[in-house]
């Protein structure tokens, strides 16, 4: 497949959301520490989509009406930084689309966005093994951390 000449970056929309569970869940099919469940993705792609999106960043990439990738972003507030970072919570350009520039240019609209609101740090997980995912970072310029995440989950 060439490089389509009709990519468009836009804000999600809510009839966006069943294109964006199926990224969400080739995503989390390959990292090991999230599994996929459509109902939850939907359910966080919907709370994301509702709010004011002051605080979220939801983008689409659309070749011929058809979402292929997709990026999303929250806003925190950092003690390190004295103001407001962004978290890079998921990232995803469907497999026969890669290596086409759609990741660098959600990338570059999630950093617009950012930047817009007076953002001074971006930051992301990536799963270690995912190392098409970590060259791309790479190869972007975002830089490996020794900081590592932790979590602790519990249910409702």
């Amino acid at each position: 497949m060439g490089i389509p000449m009709n990519i468009v970056i836009r804000g999600a929309q809510h009839g966006d959301r069943d294109a964006m569970v199926a990224l969400l869940d080739a995503l989390f099919s390959i990292e090991a520490d999230f599994t996929v469940d459509k109902e939850s993705q939907h359910r966080g792609l919907t709370l994301m989509l509702d709010g004011c999106r002051k605080h979220t960043c939801v983008k689409v990439a659309v070749v011929d009406e058809n979402v292929v990738g997709m990026g999303t972003a929250q806003t925190l507030i950092s003690t390190a930084e004295g103001g407001l970072v962004a978290m890079i919570e998921d990232m995803m350009v469907a497999a026969p689309y890669r290596k086409m520039g759609i990741g660098r240019m959600l990338m570059s609209a999630i950093e617009k966005w950012a930047r817009d609101r007076g953002v001074t740090r971006l930051h992301l997980l990536a799963d270690r093994a995912n190392v098409s995912a970590l060259d791309f970072y790479d190869r972007i310029g975002w830089q490996p951390t020794q900081l590592i995440c932790l979590r602790r989950k519990w249910d409702l």
